[in-house]
């Protein structure tokens, strides 16, 4: 059996699975956060690792006593924080990827470096949530604290945990920005033109390959064989379409929570302007000789809870907004909202960028504002769709959509009407932490390969959306006419007709 721990901005997550991909227990908690005298909201490693420690041992108990092999541990990407070499302890909290106190790091990275040279490296453009803006940050604020110790990935902060090893897995590695995906090694001279030692870097594991063994000690503690294998999974999104997009790992995937994300595959290659004008990031694909491209809109099931909160002082729960979407008329409201309550993502990255609603009349009501809602992310998701069909050189035939969003059927029409693709819900739950089931069996040799892995999953249902044409092309002159043209004059390219 094969057990994964998925290390979410919300909740932790862990899974016990047989080998064809069958889940034999699926335990959450919620990875608890703290408000720091600065206002920096982060969170407490000790805190975070008994979490994950209880968390691994309850999915072991439920799964009624299954041998496991070894365990994936996936998390959210940027997050990370400094560890001692020496004593293994952390010297700072969690900095987690949504905050955005490195944006003037970001900035400086940006004006002391390359753009075009920069991207061709790393996949990237700078951001406020890259592990090497943090540093910068830290560097400027806590000096004494980069002495002798060494940036983790949470995912990389667990393994330590569990097996006392220090290593990074390439997905990860690659979303400090200080990691060259064109040559699989860290960017010294980066890293060093900002003052930084390279061994604040832990060694880079090629994908699938095991940290170590989960140290004996804590064996009892959580209910798990001495000797099991320990292998990092990386990257959230980028571990889900190990179980979303089969043995050819082709297509691409829409991911639905708070924050929704687009996610596709392609043989790799260098980068080029093209790719970095379109707004999207790259990376390393565990697949050997395959790069992904992934596109991300940071309040999607955000936008709303929020219009939720609003439109109902105790909060409408999830049958009253079913109800209210009901009453609505078939079709486009004709309202156009621009998603934007947390910036805006791929392809036209921009932190400031603004929410609001266009069209508004007085026969709208409050079913009507819950749709714009629904469409207005549908066209964000659409601008990303198009934008990455010019990286990958031809159209999307369909889609596979999962996470939490996917339970509105209402939601999911809506998209697959406005992008005028089929749309396939799959039947296996927990799609990232199957995949990082599939990584720890690649790592202890269940697997072959990924490919195999991707192989051996048992086929599940999967519910498909069809595309209404006459409500298309309704949409389809929406988002071109209205949504398209309303965006910044600077931000809007033809090509993404």
């Amino acid at each position: 059996m094969l057990l994964a721990i998925d290390i979410g901005t919300t909740n932790l997550k862990a899974g016990v699975f047989r080998e064809d991909g069958g889940a034999l227990s699926l335990v959450s908690r919620p990875n608890p956060k703290t408000r720091e005298a600065s206002g920096i909201v982060v969170y407490e490693p000790e805190r975070l690792w008994e979490t994950a420690a209880n968390l691994i041992r309850e999915a072991a108990e439920a799964a009624g006593g299954a041998a496991v092999r070894a365990i994936g541990i996936t998390s959210m990407a940027e997050s990370g924080l400094l560890l001692d070499r020496g004593t293994g302890r952390a010297r700072t909290p969690v900095l987690p990827w949504f905050e955005t106190f490195a944006s003037a790091q970001a900035e400086r990275i940006g004006q002391e470096t390359d753009a075009r040279e920069l991207f061709a490296q790393s996949g990237l453009a700078p951001s406020f949530k890259q592990g090497l803006a943090k540093l910068l940050w830290l560097q400027e604020r806590q000096p004494d604290a980069l002495a002798g110790a060494v940036w983790l990935s949470v995912s990389a902060y667990l393994a330590y945990r569990l097996t006392g090893r220090i290593a990074e897995d390439p997905t990860l590695a690659a979303r400090t920005l200080a990691y060259r995906i064109d040559r699989r090694e860290w960017n010294v001279p980066l890293l060093r033109h900002f003052g930084l030692d390279p061994k604040l870097l832990p060694p880079v594991l090629p994908a699938g390959e095991p940290v170590g063994m989960l140290e004996a000690a804590l064996a009892g503690r959580l209910g798990l064989p001495i000797g099991t294998t320990v292998a990092l999974a990386g990257h959230d999104h980028v571990c889900a379409s190990l179980a979303v997009l089969g043995e050819e790992q082709d297509g691409a995937y829409n991911s639905m929570g708070t924050a929704e994300t687009l996610v596709g595959t392609f043989p790799e290659r260098k980068l080029g302007e093209s790719d970095a004008a379109s707004g999207l990031s790259f990376g390393l694909h565990p697949v050997p000789g395959r790069m992904f491209w992934m596109g991300g809109h940071s309040s999607s099931g955000g936008a709303v809870e929020w219009l939720r909160g609003l439109i109902a002082d105790d909060g409408a729960g999830y049958d009253a907004l079913m109800a209210l979407l009901e009453r609505t008329s078939p079709g486009p409201t004709g309202i156009v909202f621009f998603p934007y309550l947390s910036g805006s993502g791929a392809p036209y990255p921009d932190p400031t960028a603004t929410a609001s609603f266009a069209g508004l009349t007085s026969r709208h009501g409050k079913g009507d504002l819950l749709k714009a809602v629904l469409e207005g992310n549908a066209y964000q998701l659409e601008l990303m769709r198009r934008a990455a069909e010019r990286v990958g050189g031809r159209p999307a035939a369909g889609m596979r959509v999962v996470g939490g969003g996917t339970r509105n059927a209402a939601w999911m029409q809506i998209k697959a009407d406005v992008s005028g693709i089929p749309l396939a819900v799959p039947g296996a739950a927990e799609a990232t932490l199957l995949g990082a089931a599939l990584t720890a069996g690649v790592a202890v040799g269940v697997f072959g390969s990924f490919q195999a892995a991707a192989r051996a999953l048992k086929a599940s249902d999967s519910v498909s959306y069809e595309p209404d044409n006459d409500r298309h092309l309704a949409y389809r002159r929406l988002f071109e006419e209205d949504f398209l043209a309303r965006l910044p004059a600077a931000k809007r390219i033809d090509t993404l007709g």
